[in-house]
């Protein structure tokens, strides 16, 4: 169902109040529970998708969005075997994998490519019996022109949860750039020539730390009832997490979606991209690389299967990275414009505060001024559906600026292991499904 935006003029009134109740003051500041002002009506509550149980499906149980062009891949991976080990969050009967040329500038042709079980987590060994040849259109091969993305047919094949797969894919022909999600906090695997369909993992001798062309996989099932999109960037990546050990804050949330009672059995798509910006895409000297959120909102979230619910949390670098915004309404414009494309498909959306930075490299009163005033916009109400408060949970309460040191990895930005689980712990599961308020 299609809800009406929130009163923008609203949001504009409370960021103003509290901009200049910030600037009186000098002492440290300190993030309330509620926005300054005059309370603020609550934006009206939107009900997520009808998600009913006992229908076969298709839903999302792995993602990852493409993210850059792969530096020194002009010719791409030509003669070689790319093993893309990726971690499902939903169980299903069959399968379909979605590979991308996003970044490319010339057609991409894939000869031949396979899914298959991994034997062990981590492991560039299938289960025997397992890897399954995939098709397009019927044909083992498929030219993905510049620009654009293939879906496989699907595949028969026994997923389950929690599992790694194996999407392997091998190129005959030079083709480049290469896509990439360069932060994958899991080791995938390259080979010389086509071992596509190799079961025993022995050719894949060189590890590497990114997910190459792969960018989805959707699974067939009785049991789901849709999908979660997480939508952010560094933080959301799962940067600093432990490699290999799935402790990403969308993992324990995943592991949530399975194990408590009531949960809605979503599969969780991380759709996180490090340095990403509500407003402004580009990385480096590149306009192309790490496109916005508003850029890339369509392909990563609403074009995604069985997608019921959003979370997002991004606003961060739009404080850190040059060119600095220095307005939160232009921010929290940013979001409502997410929030909006979002209701025009019927998904409900979660949004979460930003999370202390204090004693970042770089960082000072001026940035924090900014992420106050986002936040408190945020915990009005006026914004998304529902809030979920990454700030308080994860914030020092004797230095409210800064993450707990239980929680900080070291670098005052991104949690440790420790920091996700909080995380995923704060989120209150029946937002996703339309149900009760925001605890705030």
């Amino acid at each position: 169902m299609t809800r009406p935006p929130a009163p923008r003029g609203a949001v504009r009134a409370v960021l103003a109040a509290l901009a200049a109740a910030l600037l009186a003051v000098s002492v440290p500041i300190w993030a309330g529970t509620q926005g300054a002002g005059a309370p603020a009506q609550r934006r009206p509550a939107v009900p997520a998708r009808p998600a009913t149980p006992a229908a076969d499906r298709w839903a999302g149980s792995w993602a990852a969005a493409p993210a850059a062009a792969e530096p020194g891949t002009a010719h791409g991976y030509a003669g070689r075997s790319i093993r893309n080990v990726v971690h499902t969050t939903l169980a299903g009967s069959a399968a379909r994998v979605q590979l991308s040329n996003l970044f490319g500038t010339t057609p991409l042709t894939i000869g031949h490519a396979s899914l298959a079980v991994a034997a062990a987590p981590g492991s560039p060994a299938a289960v025997p019996g397992s890897v399954r040849a995939l098709t397009f259109g019927g044909r083992t091969s498929v030219t993905i022109p510049a620009g654009r993305a293939a879906v496989s047919d699907p595949v028969r094949l026994a997923v389950g949860y929690p599992a790694d797969l194996l999407v392997s894919t091998y190129s005959p022909s030079p083709s480049g750039p290469v896509t990439l999600h360069p932060h994958a906090r899991q080791l995938s695997f390259l080979a010389a020539g086509d071992h596509t369909q190799d079961g025993d993992g022995s050719a894949y001798t060189v590890p590497t730390p990114f997910w190459r062309y792969v960018t989805a996989v959707d699974v067939r099932s009785t049991e789901a009832q849709g999908a979660v999109v997480a939508l952010g960037d560094s933080i959301t990546d799962g940067v600093s997490a432990t490699v290999g050990a799935d402790r990403r804050w969308t993992d324990f949330l995943a592991r949530r979606l399975h194990t408590e009672p009531g949960a809605p059995r979503y599969g969780v798509l991380n759709e996180g991209i490090s340095g990403n910006r509500v407003l402004l895409g580009g990385m480096g000297a590149s306009r192309v690389n790490n496109p916005s959120a508003l850029e890339r909102f369509d392909r990563d979230v609403l074009a995604r299967a069985g997608v019921r619910a959003v979370v997002v949390e991004l606003g961060v670098n739009d404080i850190l990275r040059r060119p600095r915004q220095t307005r939160p309404e232009a921010i929290v414009a940013g979001l409502q414009r997410l929030v909006d494309r979002a209701h025009a498909h019927g998904l409900r959306v979660v949004g979460a505060t930003l999370s202390p930075f204090g004693g970042r490299v770089g960082t000072g009163p001026d940035q924090e001024l900014v992420r106050q005033g986002v936040n408190d916009a945020i915990r009005t109400g006026l914004v998304f559906d529902d809030v979920v408060d990454f700030d308080v949970v994860l914030r020092d309460p004797a230095d409210p600026q800064r993450l707990l040191p239980a929680y900080d990895c070291g670098d005052h930005l991104h949690p440790n292991d420790t920091g996700y689980l909080v995380m995923a712990k704060a989120l209150d599961l029946a937002t996703l499904k339309g149900q009760g308020p925001a605890r705030l």
